[in-house]
């Protein structure tokens, strides 16, 4: 961070020279001096350079206007007005907040100005760094010999080695002399919650509108597991979302809870829907409590938010509707909604503590804010009994954390502080609301079909998330309620053809599978693909290359689709998978054979039926698993599930929800579940390369899928 942008000063001698010379000085002192051409270039070079630390520029021609401009893109930054003896500096004690500092037109100043504006550089690093960052960076420029752990002593040893030293400048030296002890103590403790780190803990929790806060270094499937550990003791009756990642299944796998499950919807496409609003009213729960074997009125809820799809809930709704001590929003999808407008009332920490609630939210930093794979944070309102909390927090968390992803999670929130923050996710939805757009427009003008958005038909006018209402058609919801849940911007589907919005299956169709193999070929990477629809995320990463790029890749699908090309040279990783089956085959070909295959088993209706009856909960998770543990299982294959009870959960990738739970039997009321996974199974049977991951499922030499159940000896 080390450029400093000097507005023009010509026009008079005792203007250019003192700049000229101070030029000189900056030179000397390592700052890169840029000249913007005009106002509009100068804030153009602020929004789209982050190492930009300072501006120079004359008071007389720009004075507080400009400083204005500059302060709603980055409040902090360093601003160095020249003035002469003669210039008005009409400015009052509120203006003085615009980080202005004045210096006089004078020759043979430059060296003492240059100073001056190098401790005010200094001085603006150091504000902007969150504490832990701070003490870390301190600690590595300090260079302090340790005799402790990591063995590899801060890089020196991978050095001492041909491979190592391969692995020590692919990483860099700050990487391997920031992986540092617990026996640092100045760095204090996150498992004790003191010195920086309390800190860092600290300063995240006011920058995501929390009363307290946690750093997770593996990830938001364990800061799911600390909060239900703590919140729901073992016996208790829990309330958990069916469509729930699978941390939180195994979280139940741990503990000996009984589950009462909301249960959420699906339109035809596979998009996960919201929980309808009467599964939170008490009367449907007491119902549902009388009706579960050994349930007690349930202690905690867990609910999903956003849905893997980016639906968001009125969550100010559900946290005055709901009849439990505490509520936790799994919102690993969405860390940035402290951060405009449009997600308010829409999320865990949004507004106010609720009384007699404690309100916990778990985000991966990592997912969509910048910081390192793993990083993940707890945020809580409400009472809690914090030496407790801390037992279930240390049951899970590593002894030996990694300070560089604890740094990186505290880092994420610092670049989401103040206006830089608000300007950077405002600039994530307005490309994502531009990509939207082009892709309507594209369609609109193309010759013959093109890709669609999942979204309502007109999203002009202001920005904001969209309601699902029950009088639209475009999200193909059944029965949905109206206020209750609203689409992300910034989570674009997209659509191909086969299918209609009310789940009728064209006579031709383009499986979803095959624009991803093609955009994976062509380095553009899908979140997640269902049989008609495509998921991108639109994270502040997100840049108008990267947007460009996936542009191109989809316009180009569509020329080579038209062309009929044939999959070796359209889709020559695929081919390589079985070159005999895909020798002569072209790609409309491949398309609707899969087409049909979905069309066969009414795919429509299975993904209504098959997310509308749940299986029969036969015992808990917590005993099916122990009953694994103890050897008291057995394998079956995929058809023969029937009147069998599950020993593990069945999740298919994608979406990555569980669709069996250890411990349930599927029934013939069930069965629409069983049908579903075989035409997955059969799709990937059929078509090499396009066999679905199912995690609890697996695949035999003769090609069949078996599953754990319990014994019957049991």
């Amino acid at each position: 961070m080390n450029i400093i942008a000097v507005m023009d000063h010509m026009g008079a001698y005792f203007k250019e020279e003192p700049i000229r010379e101070l030029h000189k000085s900056l030179e000397a002192l390592n700052f890169k001096i840029v000249y913007p051409q005009n106002r509009e270039d100068l804030l153009k070079l602020i929004e789209n350079n982050a190492r930009l630390c300072g501006v120079i520029f004359d008071w007389d021609k720009y004075n507080l206007d400009l400083c204005e401009d500059i302060h709603y893109l980055n409040e902090m930054l360093p601003l160095f007005a020249f003035a002469n003896v003669h210039s008005s500096l009409d400015i009052s004690l509120n203006q003085l907040r615009l980080q202005i500092r004045f210096f006089e037109y004078a020759l043979g100043a430059e060296a003492d100005i240059a100073n001056k504006i190098k401790q005010t550089v200094d001085e603006y690093i150091n504000a902007i760094l969150p504490p832990l960052t701070k003490a870390l960076f301190k600690y590595v420029r300090e260079g302090k010999y340790t005799f402790c752990t990591p063995g590899h002593m801060g890089g020196t040893a991978f050095q001492k080695s041909p491979v190592g030293t391969l692995f020590y400048d692919f990483f860099g030296a700050n990487t391997m002399k920031s992986d540092i002890s617990i026996s640092v103590s100045e760095l204090g403790s996150l498992l004790d919650h003191s010195g920086p780190h309390k800190e860092a803990e600290e300063y995240i929790a006011r920058t995501f509108n929390a009363e307290r806060s946690y750093i997770v270094t593996n990830g938001t499937s364990t800061a799911n597991k600390i909060v239900g550990m703590y919140a729901a003791p073992a016996g208790s009756t829990i309330l958990i979302d069916r469509n729930c990642h699978k941390s939180l299944t195994h979280l139940m796998m741990m503990s000996d809870l009984t589950p009462i499950y909301f249960r959420p919807t699906r339109n035809a496409y596979g998009i996960l829907g919201g929980i309808p609003k009467s599964e939170f009213q008490r009367e449907t729960i007491a119902k549902r409590v009388s009706e579960t074997v050994g349930a007690s009125w349930p202690v905690h809820a867990v609910i999903t938010n956003s849905t893997y799809d980016g639906l968001l809930y009125n969550t100010d709704f559900i946290k005055q509707e709901l009849d439990v001590k505490s509520i936790h929003f799994d919102s690993a999808w969405v860390p940035y909604t402290n951060f405009h407008s449009i997600y308010k009332g829409k999320c865990g920490m949004s507004g106010n503590k609720v009384a007699g609630k404690t309100i916990y939210e778990t985000q991966s930093t990592h997912k969509l804010l910048a910081a390192f794979s793993q990083s993940s944070m707890i945020h809580i309102k409400g009472d809690y009994f914090e030496e407790t909390f801390n037992e279930a927090f240390m049951m899970h968390t590593s002894t030996s954390p990694h300070y560089g992803i604890v740094a990186s999670t505290e880092t994420a929130a610092a670049m989401m502080k103040g206006n830089s923050g608000k300007r950077l996710l405002n600039g994530s939805i307005e490309r994502a609301i531009k990509f939207r757009k082009e892709i309507k427009r594209l369609k609109d003008e193309s010759d013959g079909w093109f890709f669609d958005v999942w979204q309502p038909d007109d999203i002009h006018g202001e920005t904001k998330c969209w309601p699902l209402n029950s009088d639209d058609a475009w999200h193909g919801f059944k029965d949905i309620d109206n206020d209750h849940m609203y689409l992300d911007p910034i989570k674009v589907s997209i659509l191909t053809p086969g299918m209609s919005k009310d789940g009728t299956m064209a006579s031709q169709g383009i499986p979803a599978s095959l624009v991803s193999k093609y955009l994976d070929q062509q380095g553009i990477i899908v979140e997640k693909t269902g049989p008609y629809n495509l998921l991108f995320l639109f994270s502040i990463g997100i840049d108008k290359t990267k947007a460009l790029g996936l542009l191109r890749g989809l316009t180009e699908f569509k020329r080579a689709y038209d062309l009929n090309l044939r999959v070796k040279n359209m889709l020559p990783a695929l081919y390589q998978e079985a070159p005999e089956f895909y020798e002569n085959m072209r790609i409309q070909t491949l398309a609707q054979g899969i087409h049909q295959l979905i069309a066969d088993h009414n795919l429509p209706e299975l993904m209504y039926h098959a997310f509308e009856v749940l299986p029969t909960m036969v015992m808990n998770p917590h005993k099916a698993f122990q009953l694994e543990l103890h050897g008291k299982i057995e394998e079956v294959y995929l058809e023969e599930m029937i009147g069998k009870v599950n020993a593990n959960m069945i999740l298919p990738y994608p979406p990555g929800v569980p669709l069996v739970m250890p411990g349930e039997m599927l029934t013939e009321e069930s069965r629409p579940i069983l049908e579903f996974l075989q035409m997955l199974c059969e799709i990937g049977a059929h078509y090499p390369g396009f066999a679905t991951d199912i995690h609890g499922a697996y695949r035999q030499s003769d090609g069949r899928y078996t599953v754990k159940v319990i014994s019957n000896s049991d």
